[in-house]
């Protein structure tokens, strides 16, 4: 289980989380939804340190931290439940995809290369990319490009996948063969906690929703309450120009 409790941000005299609470069950996936600029991204980076909160308390399976007077040894006690999936990819350009696979059991977990390696061909299968385990990612298309980042998340075996916007920086047509696959993760029981602007990806995916603004939980509940009943008037605003007819391409 997940727990971010008061969670708090600040830069300077500008605050960008106000006290976020949320907890996340095993097999969950959480969609986290709402305007550019409500703090989104910043409380997914928040969950692994890769932003270090000012406030709050955040517990990941045994491991809880105090984010206020927390060590490097608690951060990488965090982060190594963790797995992080960026909008940008953030692949090593000089590595093959299956060297990017491979990196985090290697180095990080000092795994011996050939149990990695079979690990990470496995992965590279999940995604369909293991035709691609030698080619390079300026080789690969940007969709290519996320599902072997996605491929490197799932071999970390983390108790949680966190996504940033994984189809934010894709043309259109690719957005459709990552969302499938990460569709196809969830109903292994993956717990994710997804952040993304694909609101029918986000309805058929998660089991909860939370909407936020402004550094706030405004509303949080199922997706077919949220999408189709939500009690807060920002929340009913956010969602009007959206239809039923809400879809993402396969």
């Amino acid at each position: 289980m997940i727990q971010l409790r008061n969670i708090r941000k600040t830069y300077g005299k500008h605050s960008v989380l106000n006290g976020i609470n949320i907890t996340v069950e095993k097999g969950d996936v959480i969609a986290i939804l709402g305007p550019s600029g409500s703090g989104k991204t910043t409380l997914l980076r928040c969950i692994n340190f890769l932003e270090h909160p000012n406030e709050g308390e955040i517990t990941i399976g045994e491991v809880a931290v105090d984010c206020k007077h927390a060590s490097k040894k608690d951060v990488l006690a965090l982060r190594r439940k963790t797995a992080m999936v960026f909008q940008h990819y953030n692949l090593f350009k000089h590595k093959t995809v299956l060297q990017n696979v491979m990196e985090g059991l290697t180095v990080v977990q000092k795994m011996p290369a050939e149990e990695a390696r079979e690990i990470s061909l496995l992965m590279l299968a999940k995604v369909g990319l293991t035709h691609k385990a030698d080619s390079y990612p300026s080789q690969l298309s940007g969709g290519q490009q996320q599902r072997v980042g996605i491929a490197r998340a799932l071999a970390l075996n983390p108790e949680v996948i966190l996504f940033d916007e994984p189809t934010s920086s894709l043309d259109p047509e690719l957005v459709g063969e990552v969302l499938t696959v990460i569709q196809n993760i969830a109903q292994e029981g993956v717990t994710m906690i997804v952040v993304t602007h694909e609101m029918g990806f986000a309805r058929d995916i998660s089991n909860h929703i939370v909407f936020m603004e402004e550094g706030r939980i405004i509303e949080e509940g199922k997706p077919q309450d949220i999408f189709n009943a939500p009690k807060e008037e920002r929340t009913k605003q956010f969602f009007k120009r959206f239809t039923n007819e809400w879809s993402y391409s396969i």
